[in-house]
């Protein structure tokens, strides 16, 4: 499924508010619930998830993109690449 672009920038920072918000209520709640540790464990993997997916678009967006000419415009031809052996002298 692709997503506009907006929406698809803003997803680490609504990962992040989402996880926020499950911190807050989880506060709010109070520690004498057993809920509140929960909230608490689905506020920290949200927030978690919104720092991997950062991280993972910036590495991403580092990396050159080569892009392959496709397989009808190469000029080579295969049997020429099938009959040289590789020395591995």
């Amino acid at each position: 499924m692709w997503l506009r672009s907006p929406v698809y920038e803003r997803a680490p920072q609504l990962w992040m508010l989402i996880g926020l918000l499950f911190m807050s209520v989880g506060t709010y709640v109070g520690f004498d619930y057993s809920v509140s540790f929960l909230l608490y464990a689905i506020g920290f993997v949200c927030v978690g998830w919104s720092f991997c997916v950062s991280v993972m678009r910036s590495i991403n967006r580092r990396k050159p993109h080569v892009v392959e000419e496709p397989a009808e415009e190469r000029t080579e031809e295969p049997s020429s690449q099938s009959s040289e052996l590789p020395d591995f002298g």
